[in-house]
């Protein structure tokens, strides 16, 4: 979508005002601020070009943030620092919190898919681009001769705040194999040491994106992205006891159509409508998304599940009291 901006985009998509890895922010200041209920609060208007469904795909996008880190993207009332959210040429943002109204562009009918628009809200937060990152060259190899030579500065690397945290190819901020080639059967980004890896999905954040927000604005949150086609997990300390004022959710995610999801083990403290611990799934990637199982105690068998979508949402909560084993699951993603 951004091929042929005029507007002037530092890394193909990062609007400079007149560096995951996040920018170098020594004071703080180029973050958003958090509150003391512990959330970071974002402000953002829509602009009056968009259609419902158009607003619809953006807010279940910022959902995404709300379900599994502390950030909480709200529409603006009075606040003085906020997201203008418009449909301009292309997808782009400028990076962190730069003051006053800062622009974000989603283009119509180009950048209004999920994994899209989270890329931008990323950069917002003050996430680089991964495959810029400063270590990025134990990773992948730039094959810079593959590349349209007015966006070479796209794939300069940059001095980065990585966070302790790994390289991760599946983030929804790494550029695909093939971005801004001269020819679409060459690659720019080769993943070392095996060509293979895939990179650049723009399904939605990342397990390693959602790490790195809550590492970088020091969320209180658990939560847990599985994107693989089958995989196994559990309740803190499973088989031993789960911990108390335990609440983490894990989100299901397939590049296929359907997740299904079985129990393997349940053993959750019983108590009058399941009011003190107990498990939820829902029908989608958050808790506003139907219920496939409403709040489950005790022990037993519990029947399996088959989401409706590609994504699934798994919540454990817990209270102060008595705790027990907790659960273990395994999940398949299929077509």
């Amino acid at each position: 979508m951004n091929k042929g901006s005029r507007k002037f985009l530092r890394h193909g998509d990062i609007a400079v005002k007149s560096g995951r890895s996040a920018i170098g922010c020594p004071a703080g200041n180029c973050f958003w601020p958090k509150s003391a209920d512990g959330f970071v609060y974002v402000p953002y208007t829509l602009d009056f070009q968009y259609s419902a469904n158009d607003r619809s795909v953006i807010q279940s996008a910022m959902r995404e943030f709300f379900t599994l880190t502390c950030v909480r993207f709200t529409p603006r009332t009075n606040e003085a620092d906020y997201l203008n959210i418009i449909s301009d040429y292309g997808c782009w943002s400028t990076m962190g919190r730069s003051g006053g109204p800062q622009d974000v562009s989603l283009e119509i009918g180009g950048c209004l898919y999920n994994g899209v628009v989270q890329h931008e809200l990323n950069h917002v937060l003050g996430f680089e681009h991964e495959h810029c990152r400063s270590d990025r060259d134990s990773y992948i190899k730039i094959l810079w001769t593959n590349i349209l030579p007015e966006y070479n500065a796209s794939f300069i690397k940059t001095h980065t705040n990585n966070l302790g945290l790994e390289y991760d190819y599946s983030s929804v901020m790494h550029y695909g194999k093939f971005a801004f080639t001269t020819d679409y059967r060459k690659q720019t980004i080769q993943p070392i040491p095996k060509d293979a890896i895939l990179i650049g999905q723009r399904l939605g954040l990342s397990n390693l994106d959602v790490a790195k927000i809550n590492r970088l604005y020091n969320c209180n949150v658990c939560s847990s992205v599985l994107s693989a086609n089958q995989g196994v997990f559990s309740s803190a300390s499973y088989p031993s006891d789960y911990p108390n004022n335990y609440n983490c959710t894990w989100l299901l995610r397939s590049p296929r159509l359907q997740v299904n999801l079985q129990f393997l083990a349940f053993d959750v403290q019983p108590s009058a409508g399941c009011s003190a611990d107990y498990i939820r799934v829902f029908d989608g990637p958050s808790r506003l998304s139907p219920l496939l199982l409403d709040k489950s105690c005790g022990t037993g068998q519990l029947r399996s599940l088959a989401s409706s979508s590609p994504e699934m949402l798994v919540e454990f909560v817990t209270d102060g009291s008595v705790t027990a084993t907790g659960f273990k699951a395994s999940y398949i993603t299929v077509s």
